[in-house]
């Protein structure tokens, strides 16, 4: 039910998320400039269109200049849009199931959904945390790390922003590992008009995301500040923005 309540909740943002008809291809690889942010902009929505505030990409982050410091910014969005994509899911999901089999060796079961997402976070061990916490870094460096990508393939250094590396090396020094886009392949040959399509999908549905997670935290830690979800939100007396909160340890 509240799975079904959240999705109608948001149904009637949707529509200004939708990526307008494209009567020219839509260019969302490297190396952009300002003038590309504007016409991407309007890709995605006509409505709203370009859109900078606070002038972010007049910026030249660490002294590298106008591309690379896009090309941060559209890593940052893309990342913390799938990010939210994964973080909504994930709130509907644990409202209303868990697993079924024990969350430790001791045999604790898993928070109950009686509790909201905060309070199951809050619930789970401190050791649990931690490697939810070092998985996400370790993901990171991945990223992040120079030697295990191709030549220009960082998104500062003329790469594609989002485009994460393979697990190749990992697969050939360590263990096996699927990666995380496509492991199976069967995108790699799609076609490169509907690749950028769905890569303007994926940032409208992203930047929906990251309203949608933020109206649940906002709904159930300030009542009726989300009129919307008030008649499923589940009031939190902590504070979401610190995991740690009272039980700041290293595990041991």
């Amino acid at each position: 039910m509240k799975i079904a309540t959240s999705l109608l909740a948001i149904a009637a943002s949707a529509s200004a998320f939708v990526p307008a008809p494209e009567s020219t291809r839509i260019s969302t690889v490297v190396s952009e400039t300002k003038a590309d942010l504007e016409t991407l902009g309007n890709s995605l929505n006509p409505v709203v269109n370009y859109f900078d505030p606070v002038h972010l990409a007049d910026g030249d982050f660490y002294g590298m200049g106008e591309e690379s410091t896009i090309g941060f910014l559209r890593q940052a969005e893309i990342k913390h849009s799938r990010v939210a994509m994964m973080a909504f899911v994930g709130y509907c999901v644990q409202s209303n199931f868990h697993w079924p089999w024990a969350m430790t060796t001791a045999g604790d079961a898993f928070p109950s959904t009686d509790l909201s997402p905060e309070q199951q976070w809050d619930a789970i061990p401190t050791a649990a945390k931690w490697q939810i916490i070092l998985l996400v870094g370790a993901f990171e460096i991945w990223d992040e790390s120079k030697g295990l990508r191709d030549e220009g393939s960082h998104y500062m250094k003329g790469g594609r922003p989002g485009d994460y590396p393979t697990f190749a090396r990992f697969r050939e020094d360590v263990h096996f590992a699927l990666d995380l886009y496509d492991p199976f392949g069967f995108n790699k040959n799609m076609p490169e008009a509907k690749k950028e399509k769905r890569l303007l999908i994926e940032i409208n549905n992203g930047r929906l995301a990251m309203l949608g997670i933020f109206g649940f935290l906002s709904a159930d830690k300030i009542p009726g500040s989300v009129p919307l979800l008030k008649s499923i939100a589940m009031p939190y007396d902590g504070n979401p923005m610190v995991p740690f909160e009272g039980d700041f340890t290293l595990g041991w």
